[in-house]
């Protein structure tokens, strides 16, 4: 099957992307969505996290407080980097582990917001970024979170470079205009991956 590593920067619009290839029937696998399930309460990676970090971590209910996390290590790159070598390997062997379960799609979609810091785009087949300006980034995510543009702007900072994550791409999606033609371009990718499944399934030897 045909994997596409979708990503982009935050306030990009991945996760429109994403739900419009939904709407065409193909299946999203969300790395973020992943995370969550394995650091449920009683999780063994939850253990990990907590064994690391303490109890801080944790709300009152036992649940992962993940703004509480990333606070803790936005700022502190060796404890980022502690808490990737808890949650990375395990986040990727599920991701292989869900990919190989699918059996009928023409392709599927992973959608991995750190896929360029982590390493992850070499295992797609295809490397799609979602990408606008730095000044749209800004003013999206002011506008969806109410969060001030210093704040923002040390997110963006966080993550790779925008030209790190259009130098890996295979295919770019832009998203400077309106919501309508977002759309459409992402309906046009849709209608190559499909072209491209097609075109895979033919070269492939039979068995």
């Amino acid at each position: 099957m045909l994997t596409v590593g979708l990503t982009g920067g935050v306030g990009c619009g991945k996760s429109t992307v994403a739900q419009r290839l939904r709407e065409h029937g193909i299946p999203i696998i969300d790395a973020d969505e992943i995370t969550r399930e394995l650091v449920a309460p009683g999780s063994p990676l939850l253990e990990r996290v907590v064994e690391a970090f303490g109890t801080q971590v944790l709300d009152a209910a036992g649940h992962l407080a993940r703004r509480r996390l990333r606070d803790l290590v936005f700022h502190d790159q060796h404890a980022r980097r502690r808490l990737e070598q808890i949650l990375h390997p395990a986040v990727r062997h599920e991701i292989h582990a869900r990919i190989e379960a699918l059996v009928s799609a023409p392709y599927c979609v992973v959608v991995v917001p750190l896929l360029v810091e982590t390493g992850m785009d070499a295992i797609f087949d295809r490397v799609a970024v979602v990408d606008c300006t730095p000044e749209l980034q800004v003013q999206r995510v002011c506008a969806r979170d109410g969060c001030p543009e210093e704040q923002v702007m040390a997110i963006i900072a966080s993550q790779a470079p925008r030209e790190t994550r259009l130098a890996r791409a295979t295919d770019v999606i832009e998203n400077n205009a309106k919501l309508a033609q977002l759309l459409r371009d992402t309906d046009a990718f849709h209608t190559r991956l499909l072209d491209q499944s097609k075109q895979q399934r033919h070269d492939s030897p039979a068995e």
